[in-house]
C-alpha cells in the first residue's frame, strides 16, 4: 500500500520497534530458528505479516510461549506485510505447501475460500487449551464464522482513533471535568469543536491530520461515518447492492469540508498529520497502532474513537485473526501444537495491547493491567461499535475494494470529483466487483494463473 511521507511501518520503527525483514525470512530477535535443531516433540510451522512495533510485541509473545511450552518448537517467518502475504500464503494452501499456522485480517477470510483453501478450527481443541465462544466480543465471533463453522480466531480488534492533544485542547476550553475530550454530537458540533481549537493552535500547524490524499485511510473513514448513519452495502444474500448514494454522499460532504473550512491544510497528507500532532497540532486521525508512537514521543495526548457525528458511536474496526491454511493431511501433533500456539497468544495479549491494539479475548478488558493502560482505556469501547466493511470476498485490509473505491473516495476528498458523483460512482463500483469473480477460489492463484 503505497503512501506518502512516514507509513505505519516506519512510524512504528523509529519509537524503538525493530523493523523485521524479509519476505521468507525468519523474524529479527525470535527463536524460529532454533526450531529447526531443537529436541521438542512438536514443530509448529507460523507465518505471520508483522513488523515494526507489532513485530517486536509478537516475537516476545512467542518467546513466552516457547518458555512455557518447551515440547513445541515454533518455527515463525515474518512476510511482506500486504497484498504478497496473501498471494504467498493461498499458493502455498493450494500447493500442500502451507504452514501450521497462519495470520490474515479478519476481513481477508471470506475471500480466502473457507474450506478450500483454509481449514476450520476445531473449537473444542480450542475450549481445551482455554479459549471459548463466550470470551470474545459477539459480533467479531460472528464475522470469524462462515457456513457455521470458525474459519478464524480473532486476536485483536484495532480501530480509527482521534487523537487529540490536551494542552491545547484546555486552552480551548474542549476537556470535560475528567480530563477528556468533550464528545461531538452533530457534524455542527464538531466544526465548533475544530474552529475553537484552531483558536488555541500555534501559527504554521494545520488543526487536524486526516490523512486526506491516502486511499486507505480515507476508506476507512468513510467506512466509520457511513457506519454511523447506519448505511448498508448489499442485501444479505450478497446478490444485489443495496448501497445509500444519499448517506454517502453527506459522509463525502462531512470528509471534504475539513480542507474547504481550513482545518487540513490540502498541501499536507500522509505522516504529516502526525508528525504535526507531535509539534503541537491539536488533532490527528489515526490508527491505533500510532500508541506507541505518541508515547515514544512523550506527547500529553488522549486517543477516543472518531466522533459520532451522525448520531450514532461507530469507528472502522479490522481484526488480526489467526487462521489454519489448508493442508491435505492437517491433523495430529502439529494441528494441535497450533491450536495451543493461537490460544496461548490471544489468552496473553496484555503485550499486544501495549502496541495499541484491543485485545479480542475479552477476559483481558477486565484485568486491572490493562485498565491501567492509557489511552487504551479511553477508547476500548470501540470494540461495541465497529464499523466494518460488508462480509464480502473483495473486503478487508489491503483488498480490493479499497483499492477501486478508495481513490474515489480521496478525489472528492481533496476536491477533483463532487461528492454526489463520488457517491455514484462508488454504488456502481460495488455493482462491478458483486458481479465479478474471486481470483482466490482455492483453484487459481491471486494473479490469475494456476496454482494447483
Amino acid at each position: 500500500m503505497g503512501r506518502p511521507g512516514l507509513n505505519r511501518r516506519q512510524l512504528l520503527a523509529t519509537a524503538g520497534g525493530l523493523a523485521v525483514a524479509g519476505s521468507f525470512g525468519f523474524a529479527a530477535l525470535g527463536t524460529g530458528a532454533d526450531a529447526l535443531a531443537s529436541d521438542a516433540s512438536t514443530r509448529v510451522r507460523y507465518w505471520n505479516l508483522f513488523s515494526g512495533g507489532d513485530g517486536y510485541n509478537m516475537i516476545a509473545m512467542l518467546d513466552a510461549f516457547r518458555k512455557d511450552n518447551p515440547d513445541i518448537a515454533v518455527k515463525d517467518s515474518t512476510l511482506q506485510w500486504g497484498s504478497p502475504f496473501y498471494t504467498k500464503l493461498a499458493m502455498a494452501a493450494a500447493g500442500n505447501r502451507a504452514p501450521d499456522l497462519g495470520v490474515m485480517h479478519l476481513g481477508r477470510v471470506t475471500g480466502f475460500s473457507p474450506g478450500r483453501l483454509l481449514d476450520p478450527w476445531d473449537v473444542g481443541l480450542l475450549a481445551k487449551y482455554g479459549v471459548r465462544e463466550q470470551d470474545f466480543n459477539p459480533e467479531l465471533w460472528k464475522r470469524a464464522t462462515i457456513g457455521g463453522k470458525l474459519y478464524a480466531l480473532p486476536l485483536d480488534i484495532h480501530v480509527q482513533l482521534c487523537y487529540y492533544r490536551k494542552d491545547v485542547l484546555e486552552k480551548a476550553g474542549l476537556l470535560g471535568l475528567d480530563g477528556r475530550m468533550v464528545s461531538p454530537a452533530s457534524v455542527d458540533e464538531w466544526f465548533a469543536m475544530l474552529k475553537e481549537a484552531k483558536k488555541a493552535t500555534k501559527k504554521g500547524l494545520q488543526t487536524i491530520g486526516l490523512w486526506h490524499n491516502d486511499q486507505n485511510f480515507q476508506w476507512w473513514f468513510f467506512v466509520a461515518f457511513y457506519s454511523q448513519l447506519g448505511g448498508t452495502w448489499f442485501n444479505d444474500a450478497n446478490t444485489e447492492v443495496t448501497f445509500d448514494t444519499d448517506k454517502a454522499t453527506q459522509v463525502l460532504e462531512f470528509l471534504r469540508r475539513h480542507l474547504t473550512d481550513g482545518y487540513a491544510n490540502p498541501g499536507f497528507g500522509g505522516g504529516a498529520g502526525a508528525e504535526q500532532f507531535v509539534n503541537g497540532a491539536p488533532f490527528a486521525w489515526e490508527g491505533n497502532w500510532s500508541v506507541p508512537v505518541f508515547d515514544a514521543a512523550k506527547v500529553d495526548y488522549g486517543a477516543v474513537p472518531l466522533p459520532p457525528v451522525f448520531g450514532r458511536q461507530a469507528t472502522h474496526a479490522e481484526s488480526h485473526s489467526f487462521v489454519l491454511p489448508h493442508q491435505a493431511d492437517r491433523g495430529g501433533a502439529a494441528n494441535e501444537g497450533a491450536h495451543r500456539l493461537a490460544a496461548y497468544v490471544v489468552k496473553h495479549a496484555l503485550q499486544w495491547a501495549a502496541g495499541g491494539h484491543i485485545p479480542a479475548y475479552t477476559p483481558t478488558l477486565s484485568t486491572a493491567a490493562y485498565q491501567k493502560l492509557e489511552p487504551q482505556n479511553e477508547y476500548v469501547s470501540a470494540m461495541n461499535h465497529q464499523g466494518t466493511e460488508p462480509k464480502v470476498w473483495f473486503a478487508g485490509s489491503t483488498g480490493i475494494l479499497a483499492q477501486r473505491v478508495g481513490p474515489i473516495v480521496v478525489s472528492s476528498t481533496t476536491g477533483s470529483a463532487r461528492p454526489d458523483a463520488v457517491a455514484r460512482r462508488m454504488r456502481s463500483t460495488l455493482a462491478e466487483l458483486l458481479a465479478s469473480k474471486n481470483p482466490m477460489d482455492g483453484r487459481t492463484a491471486a494473479q490469475g494463473g494456476a496454482v494447483a
